[in-house]
């Protein structure tokens, strides 16, 4: 690894470790509280939120079971794809179009909305091509903060089924979701925003200006159309709410959304903070810090492991190409590399940390693209979603998975010790199993069930780069991307046809809803379970001992599910090399 990616790895773990643990004890603070107690910023925020409870007729005081909640999280989904659906389609008759972008296709519309609802962000398009800046900044952008906070909302709920015992209910819907937009999101992407614009990343409301190229005077060469927009705004939602959908077609690989070396630092950060945050708030809200070093500690695990396996990889290149000298001259940072699809200002490093924290928290956003990276460094990203995105996973979600894999776990060592599993004093029985093993399939059986379709089809085959592995790999990198709510992609495949856009559409659904309301159900079984004494024959899930099981536990699913089809694709594209 190059001295400057080692140094660039190591700040931003040192950045996390400032920042993260007072960001974790202010989520805390905002979703332990109730709603009579007062909150630190309540002269701010709480004008804000009783006039939107008021509204939309939401009473605060009103918790719901768990089926109610899910029922909540449903219908608002439900609005919100109409919402911008409709607007995609009608574009081309709305204001704000200063580039005349026309309605969107059906298809095309469908799997936009979808996308955006689910926090997936998957964009078959290019967005200054397609979107008009009304659909760029009401539809989507607002997405970026509601879908975000609808999934953080949905980890709090379980949570709360964790601490509390003996009762009913998992808190109020409409009363996280909003908490989380007005107490953390926006105040967080406002300063995001400012500090991205200080960079160089634009923020206006124009459309596209004609300039003349340097060389143009000479060669005679047309006008050149530089495009403009609100894109300040937009990024940093996107690396904050684990979204990653850009304004542009090359996302954080253009230079107006990622201009210069503190814009991707400050971007890294983003996309990793508030995932990582939100475990520290798990252990304060169960009264437990142990056992959230403990998730902290397996997810860095994975996630440095996983993206030190692609920086290496992406700096070493490929072996063929430096025996025919095609390095030379190149710097010190970048000899042997693999800069195919890069920015050279980032180098291959850069790219690769990017790419271990963008698969590993379900963002999607990319500084290079993933599509050129060798086979082993396309190989770590796409293991990452394939974990189920929990290293550290998307804001809520990924917290949310890694907590159905300790409970996982902690079955598995009862099994083993011959004794009723307990998770924090909570039982863990036949109910909650069925419930994670709804879970745990249901992203693989999306995944696997249409990458299978699509290789088989004739038409889906004619739109792969190649005939061989590297086409397999395509596809599975492509339907992992969805049905994990992961956005990023393995770019050459046509996916703006309609079976892509169709199924993958589905498969980020699945991704999204099948996982999180059997989470909540989770959630509801253990609420109502009372808490037993720990005993000696308690299985300790604050030690090391623990965090190795559920390492091992991860792996193992994982392995057992993908290997056979990762074997067929980027493995064999490595050795064939």
């Amino acid at each position: 690894m190059s001295p400057s990616g080692f140094l660039q790895a190591v700040l931003l773990v040192v950045a996390l470790g400032v920042t993260v643990p007072s960001l974790g004890r202010y989520l805390a603070s905002v979703y332990g509280a109730g709603h009579t107690t007062s909150l630190r910023g309540d002269r701010v925020f709480l004008p804000v939120e009783r006039r939107l409870y008021r509204w939309f007729g939401v009473d605060p005081a009103r918790e719901q079971r768990w089926s109610g909640y899910a029922l909540s999280l449903l219908a608002f989904s439900t609005v919100c794809f109409l919402a911008v659906y409709v607007l995609q389609r009608m574009q081309g008759v709305l204001p704000f179009n200063p580039t005349d972008r026309g309605g969107v296709s059906p298809q095309g519309a469908f799997n936009t909305a979808v996308s955006f609802v689910t926090n997936t962000n998957w964009q078959w398009y290019s967005g200054e091509q397609t979107m008009s800046h009304l659909t760029q900044m009401v539809g989507l952008t607002v997405q970026n903060f509601v879908s975000a906070a609808a999934g953080m909302a949905v980890a709090i709920a379980v949570i709360r089924g964790i601490v509390r015992a003996g009762g009913s209910t998992l808190g109020n819907f409409w009363v996280d979701l909003t908490r989380t937009i007005t107490r953390v999101l926006l105040p967080l992407a406002a300063m995001l925003a400012l500090a991205l614009v200080s960079q160089g990343v634009i923020q206006n409301l124009d459309g596209s200006t004609a300039v003349r190229p340097l060389d143009g005077v000479a060669t005679g060469q047309a006008e050149q159309l530089i495009p403009g927009g609100p894109v300040a705004s937009q990024v940093a939602i996107k690396q904050l709410g684990s979204n990653g959908g850009g304004f542009f077609n090359a996302n954080s690989a253009h230079p107006f959304e990622n201009p210069t070396g503190l814009a991707n630092f400050l971007s890294l950060w983003a996309i990793l903070a508030l995932p990582l945050a939100l475990v520290v708030a798990y252990g304060v809200m169960v009264g437990s810090r142990r056992e959230a070093r403990v998730l902290l500690a397996v997810m860095a695990a994975i996630w440095l492991s996983l993206s030190a396996v692609t920086m290496l990889s992406e700096q070493h290149g490929n072996a063929a190409l430096a025996e025919l000298g095609v390095d030379q001259g190149m710097s010190a940072d970048q000899v042997g590399g693999n800069l195919e699809g890069k920015e050279v200002r980032a180098g291959p490093a850069t790219c690769g940390l990017w790419a271990g924290a963008t698969t590993g928290t379900s963002n999607g956003s990319v500084n290079c693209m993933h599509d050129s990276f060798t086979a082993l460094g396309g190989l770590a990203p796409m293991v990452h979603m394939m974990l189920g995105e929990v290293s550290p996973g998307g804001v809520g979600v990924g917290l949310m998975g890694m907590l159905v894999y300790a409970l996982l776990a902690v079955f598995i060592a009862g099994l083993m010790v011959g004794r009723t599993p307990e998770f924090l004093g909570k039982k863990v029985q036949a109910a909650e199993m069925k419930l994670i093993v709804l879970y745990i399939v249901a992203m693989p059986a999306a995944l696997l069930g249409f990458a299978a379709a699509a290789v088989l089809l004739p038409s889906v085959q004619a739109g792969l780069q190649t005939q061989d592995a590297h086409g397999l790999s395509e596809v599975l990198y492509n339907y992992a991307s969805a049905a994990n709510n992961n956005g990023s992609a393995f770019a050459y495949v046509n996916t703006g046809t309609d079976w892509y856009t169709t199924t993958q559409g589905i498969a980020m659904l699945v991704g999204r809803f099948f996982l999180i309301i059997p989470a909540l159900a989770i959630g509801g079984s253990l609420v109502r379970k009372q808490r037993t004494p720990v005993t000696a024959g308690t299985f300790p899930t604050d030690t090391p001992l623990f965090g190795g099981l559920i390492v091992g536990v991860v792996v193992i699913v994982a392995g057992l599910t993908f290997f056979p089809a990762l074997a067929l694709g980027p493995i064999v594209e490595h050795h064939a090399r």
